[in-house]
């Protein structure tokens, strides 16, 4: 006998702030909260609500906060580093809670979305794919309840020298005042994410998305800066929700790296956030099976912590399989030349004409604006 289905209900802030307090030991994603949803709100996009996901019992099993992502032939629904859960995370769990968000947007009236992404433990149907990857899959996570002393003797030796030498070098660390945060940031610190970006190999964000995160988040976020000789060397952003921190936005010269400027600004950070009652820092991703080209910063963050956890894959819930596949095999086309791509194009073209002709699929699909 199967399982009953999981039924959903959307959560208002106050509702959600009463969920999260009656369970205090569940850590929760500052991404899964209604602060994170203000902030997509504010950068233009289309958050789609936080939902609670009950058992038969009445039992809260998760939540999840969506949001409307748009693109050319597959709109999609996502959870950002998502779902929390608050019951045991098994497969069967897993699978129920897929079930009802597939259902959930197969008959929601606004959005008409080719496939929900969010992570999943355990591959199972009806995840698949993912069409491209979404989230880190690995991490390494700071325990900052040790005392400062003891925190210090559990880095490795070369992250202690490297400390030592930042401050022998004349680096010092700035806590940037909060009504500072924009001029600062824009003047000396996105032209150093954009050196970071081109050094590094990755596609940074434009600074209006920075500059968003500091004035939506500014509660939950604080602005450290390594100088040198009143020159910005490296900065660092990190978030906090419920005793949880995270290091998430971070960029360094060139001269930084020789000053050894990144390690002593860190540790100040694990000090301001162990001082303000956080009891883990997350160092955020490293190197992992789908996630190679992380590998320049798993060296460093190795430095500060052997605690390596494992973070649930992202994967797809198709919600129309077929039209799923042949847009995924579009896509993977497009990788390998020109003639593939036409092939797969004629696929989902007629596939499209296909469920066009079906009856009732103009009636059905009208509902979805």
């Amino acid at each position: 006998m199967s399982a009953a289905p999981l039924t959903y209900t959307p959560l208002d802030p106050d509702a959600f702030e009463e969920l999260a307090a009656a369970h205090p030991d569940v850590v929760i994603p500052i991404e899964q909260t209604p602060h994170w949803v203000d902030f997509e709100r504010a950068l233009g996009r289309t958050p789609l609500g936080i939902w609670a996901y009950f058992d038969a019992a009445g039992t809260l099993v998760a939540t999840a906060s969506f949001v409307q992502v748009v693109r050319r032939l597959r709109e999609s629904v996502v959870v950002v580093n998502g779902p929390v859960w608050f019951s045991e995370r098994t497969p069967a769990a897993e699978r129920l809670l897929m079930e009802a968000v597939r259902g959930q947007f197969r008959e929601h009236p606004a959005v008409d979305p080719l496939y929900a992404r969010m992570q999943v433990a355990t591959l199972q149907a009806p995840a698949t794919g993912p069409i491209e990857h979404g989230w880190y899959e690995r991490e390494i996570v700071v325990d900052l309840t040790p005392s400062e002393a003891d925190l210090l003797r559990g880095f490795r030796p070369n992250a202690r020298n490297s400390i030592r030498r930042a401050r022998r070098n004349g680096v010092e660390v700035r806590h940037i005042p909060r009504v500072e945060w924009k001029s600062v940031f824009a003047e000396q610190l996105f032209p150093i994410m954009q050196e970071t970006a081109a050094r590094d190999g990755f596609q940074a964000f434009d600074a209006s998305y920075y500059e968003t995160l500091l004035t939506v988040l500014g509660d939950h976020l604080r602005l450290l800066v390594a100088y040198r000789d009143g020159v910005a060397l490296s900065w660092l952003i990190t978030t906090e929700y419920r005793g949880y921190s995270v290091y998430y936005f971070a960029g360094s010269t060139l001269e930084a790296r020789s000053t050894f400027a990144p390690y002593l600004l860190l540790w100040e950070a694990f000090r301001v956030l162990k001082a303000a009652g956080n009891t883990a820092c997350g160092l955020t991703g490293i190197a992992s099976e789908n996630y190679p080209g992380l590998a320049n910063v798993t060296t460093f963050k190795r430095n500060f912590s052997k605690n390596v956890v494992v973070v649930p894959t992202t994967y797809d819930i198709p919600l129309d399989p077929l039209r799923y596949t042949a847009v995924a095999s579009l896509l993977a086309a497009r990788r390998t030349g020109p003639a593939a791509v036409r092939a797969a194009a004629r696929r989902v073209t007629g596939l499209a004409r296909r469920v066009g002709s079906r009856p009732g699929a103009v009636g059905a699909s009208a509902g979805h604006s």
